[in-house]
């Protein structure tokens, strides 16, 4: 046994040579030099090895510092075994680096693969703002011949506070995660699997799985993505895979690629891809296409077509419009029109648009649709009440032309324009056929029945 207020020992293998001075391999230039020093009339043990290295251990809250790299550790006590390069640090563990700040219960580090295990209540910070808070940590610093970047793996559902800085050094607002396992390499890449939450004041994602690369400003999630966007005016979107674009600290785009579905208060988007574009925060824009077709439906309308542009600045809907093969279609009024029937219109393409200023007495504030343009081929269908009411079958209008505008008033068909080769029919039940059911076979009507689901593409 020796007793000593101080101990200095090579920074690799932090052991002691026959007869207790440092060899020349272990006093290599790229190696750090350690100086450990404990309360005085700490106890020093030492044992040595038949390689001539010595284990020891040291307690009565060691400190120890190396100074080349700005490395410090401060422990309860410590143990080194030489043979193994092996270093333990128990009990109200303070390990400081200028990439990191580290503290834990216990600290294990393997000198060879510069590889540091922190375990109890681990509380990580890097250099960035970036803070890890968990059960277990592994660090791999980074070292000569042995790795360019650092690494920290966090497994046991760890929690980490994002923080990212612009090209100003000003630090953004920090996003929150939570995940079974969290790999982050070089404070730049995060990797995290098993029941993934990503947090922000903005948006709340989840997944089984995400990657996020700040210096792109990229961010994926997989395997049952879904994103809640928060604030006045929510909205939801799944996917099969999740993609979000940043700009300027501040996510812009928002990707949903396989059975994506977005879900607003005004409308709900379903299609293949939905391509979702943000300012400040909210939808303003969103592109939906892919072979299962693009679809918007609202309380008062259904529009499908290969393509949808939908414009809505603020968040609420403006216009829509389809590509190919549009269809749309909306319910009659109830308290107009009796009717299982829905009115419909179709065409090459198909325009809608809508008023964003709400009427003072609707308290929805859902956008009221103005008119619908059909283009190319254009067909409606629509059904009007009679002066016989509510309770009659009501009168149908069926027309053809090029163009079709469709204009509404108080949700009603109001005006129905067409453009060139116009040609229709209009059909009004007589008064006596009032009470008879609305099923009833119409063999001599010579007016198409409505699909009651949405058609698929023509070729």
């Amino acid at each position: 046994m020796m007793r000593a207020s101080w101990l200095r020992l090579a920074g690799v293998a932090l052991g002691l040579s026959a007869g207790g001075s440092l060899s020349a391999q272990e006093a290599r230039s790229d190696q750090c030099l350690f100086v450990f020093r404990s309360r005085a009339g700490s106890p020093l043990n030492m044992v040595r090895q038949p390689s001539g290295l010595f284990n020891w251990y040291l307690g009565r809250r060691a400190e120890g510092e190396c100074q080349a790299q700005r490395i410090t550790v401060v422990a309860d006590s410590v143990e080194y075994y030489g043979d193994a390069r092996l270093l333990y640090l128990i009990g109200n563990v303070d390990y400081r680096e200028p990439r990191l700040t580290l503290r834990s219960r216990r600290l294990t580090y393997w000198l060879n693969d510069e590889h540091l295990r922190a375990e109890g209540n681990v509380e990580a910070t890097l250099s960035s703002g970036t803070k890890l808070t968990g059960p277990e940590a592994d660090y791999y610093r980074p070292a000569p011949g042995i790795r360019t970047s650092s690494r920290m793996v966090a497994p046991r559902r760890p929690t980490i506070l994002l923080v990212e800085t612009d090209s100003a050094g000003r630090r953004s607002e920090p996003t929150t995660l939570i995940a079974n396992t969290v790999i982050m390499d070089n404070d730049s890449l995060v990797y995290a699997s098993g029941r993934v939450v990503i947090t922000r004041t903005d948006v709340v994602a989840r997944g089984d799985s995400a990657f996020m690369d700040s210096g792109r400003e990229y961010a994926r999630l997989m395997k049952g993505p879904q994103i809640d966007g928060k604030g006045e005016d929510p909205f939801t979107l799944t996917g099969t895979l999740v993609e979000l674009f940043g700009s300027q600290r501040t996510l812009s785009r928002v990707v949903s690629s396989g059975e994506a579905r977005a879900v607003s208060r005004d409308v709900t988007l379903t299609s293949d891809t939905l391509d979702l574009r943000l300012t400040d925060s909210e939808m303003d824009r969103v592109f939906a296409w892919g072979r299962s077709r693009a679809r918007a439906v609202s309380p008062e309308y259904d529009i499908i077509a290969d393509s949808l542009d939908v414009r809505m600045p603020g968040q609420r809907v403006r216009e829509v419009f389809a590509v190919r093969d549009a269809f749309a279609q909306s319910t009659p009024d109830s308290t107009r029109v009796r009717s299982t029937e829905k009115d419909w219109l179709r065409g090459d393409t198909i325009v809608a648009r809508f008023d964003t200023i709400a009427a003072p007495q609707d308290t929805t504030r859902r956008p009221r649709i103005r008119d619908l343009v059909a283009n190319g081929n254009a067909r409606s269908f629509y059904q009007v009440a009679t002066r016989e009411g509510r309770n009659s079958a009501p009168a149908i209008n069926y027309v053809r032309g090029r163009v079709i505008t469709v204009t509404f008033q108080d949700q009603e068909v109001g005006q129905v324009s067409i453009t060139e080769q116009a040609a229709g029919v209009y059909l009004e039940a007589p008064a006596a056929a009032a009470d008879t059911t609305l099923n009833a076979p119409r063999d001599s009507v010579p007016v198409p029945r409505p699909p009651t689901t949405p058609p698929r593409r023509t070729p």
